[in-house]
Parts: C-alpha cells; sequence; structure tokens
C-alpha cells in the first residue's frame, strides 16, 4: 500500500494542527483507502465511547480520500452515517473506504470502522461533488499542503 499526502492544518490529517487526529492513510491497487486509529480520552462523549462526530469525521474524510486516489478532488454533498456499536476509547480501530459510484460530477462512496475484533462498528455512505478545476487550482495555490510525509 502507498501512504497518501498529508496537510499542514487539516483536522484529520494535519502534521500541524494541535488539536488534530493526525491520521495517516493508504492506498491500495485498487482504490480503496485505509487507515488505522486508537481513539485518545480527549475524543470521548460518554465515558469510555468516542465522540459519534468524531467518528463522523473521519468517515468523511476517508470517503474524500478514495475521490482524490482517483484523482477527484470532491466536496461532501450528502453523507449518511450508521452506528451500530459504542467505539471504545484505547482500542485499535480499522478504517476502510471505497468508490461505488462515479457519475458525472458526483461520487458515492461508502467507509467503514471495525473494532479489534473486526466487529463492525460504524459505516456510512456519501454524496461528493467534485470540486471546478479553477477553484481547486486556488485552493492548491493557497494551502501549499500536499505532500507525502516520510
Amino acid at each position: 500500500m502507498q501512504k497518501q499526502p498529508s496537510s499542514k492544518m487539516c483536522f484529520v490529517c494535519g502534521r500541524e494542527n494541535p488539536i488534530g487526529l493526525h491520521m495517516h492513510f493508504f492506498a491500495d491497487d485498487d482504490g480503496c483507502v485505509y487507515a488505522d486509529y486508537v481513539p485518545r480520552e480527549e475524543e470521548q462523549s460518554y465515558p469510555g465511547v468516542m465522540h459519534g462526530g468524531l467518528l463522523t469525521t473521519m468517515l468523511d474524510e476517508l470517503i474524500g480520500r478514495t475521490a482524490i486516489e482517483s484523482n477527484w478532488w470532491c466536496m461532501t454533498a450528502k453523507l449518511e452515517v450508521r452506528f451500530k456499536k459504542p467505539v471504545p476509547i484505547g482500542a485499535a480501530l480499522k478504517l476502510k473506504g471505497e468508490i461505488t459510484r462515479k457519475s458525472g460530477r458526483l461520487l458515492e462512496g461508502r467507509g467503514e470502522i471495525r473494532l479489534a475484533d473486526g466487529s463492525l462498528a460504524v459505516e456510512a455512505r456519501g454524496t461528493y461533488l467534485r470540486i471546478p478545476d479553477g477553484q481547486l487550482e486556488q485552493y492548491k495555490s493557497a494551502l501549499e499542503w500536499w505532500r507525502v510525509e516520510e
């Protein structure tokens, strides 16, 4: 698998974001994107359980990165999340994202978070809208951010 680039201040992957998740993402040859994560104590909602909003954020980033892997830069249009099990603080998580459909300027994808025992804890389905080329170039030049960390 190949490590994906990260940004400077993105909340999910930002190298220099002091309050961010600092996640690392990897892509395989089939266009799927993967990540591992261990929830920290400061990311909980109920005692010992990771906050659902942060899990949603992780899945949104994950599905968006499947689009980037196929050279589609998108913004979220719709995201539906299903919480199946509580996600415990301090336990290893496995994330996987994949594209399910591309049509015109729309991309659909799915993502999942599995617990250490392999059981499905959270899943999401999203629709993403391709960013117009002019706007994308503006983002890239303003951010100076897309690079692979060593």
